[in-house]
């Protein structure tokens, strides 16, 4: 007997979360709330365990032609000067070996998509009952299934996630963060380039392949959520904020109120006691949103799809026993990645001149190479000693 899924969110977790189900023999719904696929997205790098996952779908050569091109991630001051870098000399440096941009990422998936899984755009979940023996599901177009499992993929504010299990504990960061894309200058170059400013700001700029240039802009505020903002105000708002912080930030600034490629986001960590009731069950950042300070969301993302899809091909008929197997092999992997260093996000983000001061020292002395090594350990996320499960394909 064909199980069936309902996956809701089409972007890496649940893409990834359907290829796997799919290879395994489910026949899987992917749900998404966009109209169409979602292209554009920032850079996202594979790291840990993901590297193996990424093999196993056959893409690692694929995103390797897609990469970024980043050469290192390197800090500056207020001149543009370069104070220390970190230059790609590792697989897990600040600076991946394996860069892509999200929606780079989420294309290759989505194109490898085996028989048995497909998307259907422009709707969204309105209600779920668990019915012990699977799922029935109400959409707001009208149209109501069946399914043995419902998965959500939503993201960090998934609403599917709230609708099952109400709300759930999240840890508040204080740091606004909005991503976007802008037109790139014969000043950019391949690195992915820091500049903190007094007032807690901070502004990055980032290559990519396609000839413009990934920038964030970052203030940590305990008491504005800029992302409750409708984005052109949001926007605005970062304007007046980021006026005086010198270096690119009025490029940037007038670059985001000329894109509509600009997302704010509020980092928020999801910490549910529990990833599954019945026969629903949440992956990626709806489950464990690691916040980009963590690192390696789309890793975890990756890795979570297939041990997920793993545990469900050895137990088809006993989901409660895949999900809880699932459960244990990825919870050390998302307690380490959420654990944040002292200080953190302030301690990064400095009010005074003076503490920016220290900063860059202490950028300067980790980015030597005697400790650069050191350095770079601190970006390294996602990887466990585990063995990945074995998965049982159809």
């Amino acid at each position: 007997m064909t199980r069936t899924a309902l996956v809701s969110g089409a972007s890496i977790a649940g893409l990834a979360t359907a290829f796997w189900l799919a290879r395994s023999g489910w026949r899987v719904e992917v749900l998404e709330r966009a109209p169409a696929f979602r292209d554009g997205g920032q850079n996202v790098d594979i790291r840990g365990a993901a590297h193996e996952v990424v093999e196993r779908m056959g893409l690692t050569e694929r995103v390797r032609e897609r990469t970024t091109t980043e050469e290192g991630t390197s800090f500056i001051d207020e001149r543009g000067r370069v104070i220390g870098e970190f230059p790609v000399e590792e697989q897990d440096g600040p600076t991946a070996e394996l860069e892509i941009l999200r929606g780079d990422l989420a294309r290759l998936i989505l194109e490898e998509l085996p028989v048995g899984a497909e998307v259907t755009y422009g709707d969204r979940i309105a209600a779920v009952r668990d019915r012990g023996s699977g799922v029935s599901a109400a959409f707001e177009s009208g149209r109501e299934a069946d399914y043995d499992l419902l998965i959500v993929a939503e993201g960090v504010k998934s609403p599917t996630r709230d609708l099952v299990f109400g709300p759930v504990p999240r840890r508040e960061l204080g740091l606004n963060m909005a991503y976007g894309t802008i037109e790139r200058t014969a000043d950019d170059d391949r690195w992915w380039r820091w500049y903190a400013a007094p007032g807690r700001r901070g502004l990055t700029l980032r290559p990519d392949q396609v000839g413009t240039t990934r920038a964030t802009l970052a203030v940590v505020d305990e008491e504005r959520d800029l992302s409750e903002l409708p984005v052109e105000a949001a926007k605005r708002e970062l304007a007046e904020v980021f006026a005086d912080a010198g270096w690119e930030s009025r490029r940037v600034t007038q670059g985001f109120l000329a894109s509509d490629d600009v997302y704010v986001d509020y980092l928020t960590q999801i910490t549910m006691p529990a990833w599954s009731a019945g026969r629903v069950v949440v992956t990626g950042d709806a489950a464990w949103c690691v916040t980009p300070l963590g690192g390696g969301g789309t890793s975890l993302a990756l890795t979570g799809g297939y041990v997920l899809a793993a545990y469900l091909s050895a137990s088809p008929d006993d989901p409660a026993d895949a999900l809880a197997a699932y459960e244990r092999w990825m919870r050390p992997l998302i307690d380490d990645s959420q654990k944040l260093p002292p200080g953190t996000p302030k301690a990064f983000y400095p009010e005074s001149r003076a503490g920016v001061a220290v900063l860059r020292t202490v950028y300067r002395i980790m980015t030597r190479k005697p400790l650069r090594r050191l350095g770079s350990t601190f970006s390294r996320v996602a990887g466990t000693d585990q063995q990945l499960p074995d998965i049982r394909l159809a």
